[in-house]
């Protein structure tokens, strides 16, 4: 018997312990597919909200992946390390320090908007061909660019000024491409002490919120019982940020097709240079389209045709 299809989006609760890619592995065994693809990667330490596109899905993941992120941190003041975190090897360390609530959420404040980060070593981007991480084990260090990355919201939850690391705990809502585990060291600096992310977990991803997430063996659950379609989030709900567009039912077929149409056939008008989602007149999402100003035509991105 050919096992059962899934297309759709699958809200992911990451456990510890499991690398983005163990988590797709394990998915596929549970789902009997292999056509699985995640929205971005996380640590093996870091928990929280992992998207997997599932079938056709798979073909929105960079849609997904601009949506910004959030995520609740709790860094360490008085101690650093080779990797940011304290999965790493402790290369400075300042005791006894004192640093007042009123000087942690001022230095807060100052990463609020567009700012400019180092990526780190022990990142999974690739220089010359190599990713950094390899680079970093072989006890290499290389120039990096720096980025620009938008923080959007950083809060403070909480801050403990007691025992030998004080910590501060916040949530962040930022830009793809944010490292978390830089902004901690970044905060740790703007109050001019070593610093390490101790813990994280990403919270919002995609649009989809931790509360809406499964975990694998609710996965599991849910396959046996016949019930996981109920959970998937359908292709265009999940990239509902793009504005929705309804064309005649006579032009479904060409748009299907993947021809070019006239942007006059749409309701409401499209604004120029945007991807939007189309649907035919009965509410049949169509795929992504995209506005040209030049021709005053939408012309085709990624077409859905019914399977």
């Amino acid at each position: 018997m050919k096992p059962k299809s899934y297309e759709g989006i699958l809200a992911v609760h990451k456990p510890a312990g499991f690398t983005s890619h163990d988590v797709v592995a394990k998915t596929r065994g549970i789902l009997k597919m292999k056509r699985i693809g995640h929205t971005g990667t996380l640590d093996p330490a870091v928990t929280g909200v992992l998207p997997l596109c599932l079938g056709r899905a798979t073909r929105m993941v960079e849609y997904l992946q601009e949506l910004p992120k959030e995520y609740e941190a709790t860094l360490l003041l008085g101690v650093a390390t080779d990797t940011e975190d304290m999965s790493g090897t402790v290369i400075e360390r300042k005791e006894g320090l004192r640093v007042t609530e009123e000087q942690v959420r001022a230095a807060l404040g100052q990463f609020i908007g567009t700012i400019s980060q180092v990526p780190p070593m022990y990142s999974a981007l690739k220089q010359d061909g190599k990713r950094l991480y390899e680079l970093a084990r072989e006890g290499k260090t290389v120039e990096r660019k720096a980025r620009e990355v938008t923080i959007e919201e950083l809060e403070l939850i909480s801050y403990q000024s007691e025992g030998t690391y004080p910590s501060i705990s916040f949530r962040v809502l930022c830009s793809k491409g944010t490292y978390i585990r830089t902004l901690c060291v970044d905060i740790g600096r703007a109050l001019g002490v070593p610093a390490a992310m101790a813990e994280l977990k990403r919270t919002v991803s995609a649009g989809i919120k931790e509360a809406e997430c499964l975990t694998l063996e609710e996965i599991s659950a849910h396959v046996a019982e016949g019930t996981l379609d109920g959970q998937l989030i359908p292709v265009d709900v999940a990239v509902s940020h793009l504005a929705a567009h309804h064309i005649p039912e006579d032009k479904v077929k060409q748009a299907l097709q993947g021809q070019r149409l006239s942007s006059r056939l749409l309701e409401p008008p499209v604004r120029w240079g945007e991807n939007i989602r189309l649907y035919g007149a009965a509410g049949q999402f169509l795929g992504i389209f995209r506005g040209e100003e030049t021709t005053g035509a939408i012309t085709p991105v990624k077409v859905f045709p019914p399977e």
